[in-house]
């Protein structure tokens, strides 16, 4: 597959980029929604930590079925996408998340939770197939050693999806649809019924938008059996997406709960999903300085403009969207100047980088399980502004140079978001034997293995290093 587009001149990037930018940004605000379902449901159902996290075990299940569909389909009979296109995919995808989103209806009339559940694998069947799609898209869409800053700006935009949500959500759900200061079962009919139609609105725009096509040759579209698997740093890749959307999903997931027991804060749920966006937040952050910081065409000195700039801007935006007051939320700019140091000692190597934050994160989570009041949670909430560059990075990095197997590899990477399904449920069971704080000791151990896959592509990976994570290879 060429990475050059029919049609001529740079601009035509421009459309096609902001478009899906839009998608990332409700993709990422509902699969927040997540967060704030936990602890709802765990209340209208009486659940233990086990049986609540079944809800991120299901919808993040539903991408390791849907994508070893995918990858079967892909090795037996050729890439799906490759047939029948970015943009036709693109839009499936979509469709078939609102279709997921418009389940909650039933669900949340009915008062089952099996049917919430269903809904949400539903949900996640939807956004496999836009993990698929639209990843390996945006790297496409322009020079290949730009592709890992143009997927950290889209997902910088999907994090805001993530730290509105919190806010947002929680008070459809805990505030604005519960039935007085009793949770109501009707409370999530509403919010999805509208982030479906959203969606459907979303699917209709794309399809009127003109997106570049890519000339794919006969060879690639009839790929078949195995040959991504070839690639050691695809492989290793693999888990370290499995690693990293299971430790970034479980933190997220038992922040509320980390944040309500006494020897944290003894914060209320209204009161805690503030927090729960200030660690979405620092994503975003993290991952608008990523774009900056890892494209090539930026002079250093511009970039610790823009950087500085961006953070400042960005942190205002988060401030005026949570209910916290400034000195609630200022230990968050030492996390932004711990950030910027840090990028400035990875200096633009994204394995470098990678394996630099993911030891902040080990020594963060250590924090957590230590300290008690203020310093575990200021721990906890800083994780999130450390997650930012990874799963760009670790994807980027784990794709880089397969060729025509890229796709496939792709298929191999939205696989291993089943992290986002297994870490939370084992760290669920953790909790309910040895209390919330202690259970920390599992993401500890997904990021140390983060930390070893960016140390191994620093040292097999030099001609990346030095040019930026190739996306596609072609």
């Amino acid at each position: 597959m060429s990475n050059t587009p029919n049609t001529p001149g740079n601009q035509r990037y421009v459309v096609p980029l902001i478009t899906l930018t839009l998608l990332f940004f409700m993709w990422g605000f509902i699969t927040c929604m997540n967060d704030i379902l936990i602890p709802y449901l765990k209340q209208l159902f009486n659940l233990s930590f086990f049986e609540s996290m079944l809800v991120q075990f299901c919808f993040f299940g539903a991408y390791f079925i849907g994508s070893v569909v995918y990858f079967v389909v892909s090795s037996k009979w050729g890439d799906p996408v490759n047939r029948i296109g970015y943009k036709k995919s693109i839009i499936a995808g979509i469709i078939l998340s609102a279709v997921g989103c418009c389940l909650f209806w039933p669900a949340a009339t009915s008062s089952l939770y099996g049917l919430f559940l269903t809904a949400l694998f539903v949900l996640g069947l939807g956004f496999t197939i836009l993990q698929i799609t639209a990843n390996a898209y945006v790297s496409l869409l322009g020079p290949e050693d730009g592709a890992s800053s143009r997927l950290n700006l889209t997902q910088a935009f999907n994090s805001l999806g993530t730290t509105i949500a919190p806010v947002l959500g929680g008070h459809l759900i805990f505030e604005f649809f519960a039935d007085g200061d009793t949770i109501s079962p009707q409370a999530t009919r509403i919010p999805y019924v509208v982030f479906a139609a959203i969606l459907l609105l979303v699917a209709v725009f794309i399809s009127t938008v003109k997106l570049p096509s890519f000339q794919t040759s006969e060879e690639e579209k009839d790929v078949k059996g195995l040959g991504a698997l070839k690639f050691a740093h695809l492989r290793l890749g693999v888990l370290g997406i499995f690693c990293y959307v299971g430790a970034e999903v479980a933190i997220g997931s038992f922040i509320i709960s980390f944040l309500e027991q006494e020897q944290i804060m003894g914060l209320s749920e209204s009161v805690s999903k503030n927090y729960l966006a200030l660690y979405w937040g620092g994503a975003m952050i993290g991952r608008f300085l990523g774009a900056i910081y890892l494209n090539h065409t930026i002079a250093f000195s511009k970039k610790i403009i823009y950087m500085v700039g961006m953070s400042a801007l960005v942190f205002l935006l988060i401030f005026s969207l949570v209910d916290l007051s400034f000195t609630e939320v200022s230990f968050f700019l030492i996390f932004i100047a711990l950030n910027l140091i840090a990028f400035l000692i990875g200096r633009a190597a994204p394995a470098r980088t990678l394996a630099l934050f993911a030891g902040v994160n080990v020594l963060l989570l250590a924090s957590s399980i230590i300290n008690t009041g203020p310093y575990a949670m200021y721990s906890i909430i800083g994780i999130g502004i450390f997650n930012s560059i990874m799963f760009s990075n670790i994807y980027t990095l784990s794709i880089a140079g397969l060729g025509k197997f890229t796709s496939q590899g792709s298929s191999l990477l939205v696989m291993a978001i089943l992290g986002g399904a297994i870490v939370p449920v084992i760290q669920g069971a953790l909790a309910d034997q040895v209390g919330v704080q202690l259970s920390f000791i599992l993401p500890i151990a997904c990021y140390v293995y983060i930390f070893a896959f960016g140390v191994y592509c620093s040292k097999k990976l030099k001609n990346i290093e030095h040019v930026g994570p190739v996306a596609g290879g072609h």
